[in-house]
């Protein structure tokens, strides 16, 4: 018996639709990339940019203020340290592909954790060091690593281990800033003194 064409299309579209939907059910399906997030308080925010931004399995880096009181604070208020808060690093990374010890190991080797009156050239409460920890893993993680740091430089580490508080983003001018402005980055850098005590602290690998 013969199938009129109007049937026969019908049957040949159902037979598409089905390879089609085996064929999608067959493939596999992409998973979301899960990040998470650290903030860390180093001096002069524009310095703790290029170390992360190098690592393996870090995402992005975010310039901003942290710890303080006031809402959205703009850096001029932060300088002038009436908000309380600090220059910090925000860092979103992959769990998968970069421990968060790394990432405090980096934060130790770029930073004076001695210095309590600021960072290098850069004085006052707002250039102060910090670790700040969104839980309680970061928080023991943190202190784990503070003890091992005061430890092997046998002096008393003054960096703050500080509960997680809103970070807000720096100006877009201050973001990236060693990129956007490489020579004014690298003098600022050197005359800061910034790699001369490093190197003093950690020596030439740190």
């Amino acid at each position: 018996m013969r199938m009129n064409l109007s049937r026969f299309m019908g049957v040949l579209s159902g037979l598409m639709l089905g390879v089609a939907l085996a064929a999608t059910a067959a493939e596999p399906v992409a998973k979301a990339q899960v990040t998470a997030t650290a903030v860390f308080a180093g001096g002069c925010f524009w310095c703790m940019e290029p170390p992360y931004d190098k690592l393996p399995g870090v995402v992005a880096t975010t310039s901003g203020y942290a710890g303080g009181q006031k809402m959205n604070p703009t850096y001029e208020q932060v300088s002038a340290g009436d908000t309380g808060h600090v220059e910090a690093m925000q860092v979103t990374y992959d769990p998968k592909l970069v421990s968060y010890e790394k990432l405090l190991e980096v934060f130790w080797r770029n930073v004076d954790p001695l210095d309590k009156g600021g960072q290098f050239c850069d004085r006052g409460s707002t250039y102060t060091t910090a670790i700040f920890y969104a839980n309680e893993e970061q928080k023991k993680l943190a202190e784990q690593s503070k003890a091992a740091i005061e430890k092997k430089l046998g002096k008393a580490i003054v960096t703050a281990i500080r509960p997680a508080a809103t970070f807000y983003a720096a100006e877009d001018y201050h973001r990236d800033y060693y990129q956007k402005n490489p020579l004014r980055y690298k003098y600022y850098r050197y005359s800061c003194g910034r790699d001369q005590r490093l190197e003093e602290l950690w020596g030439k690998q740190g």
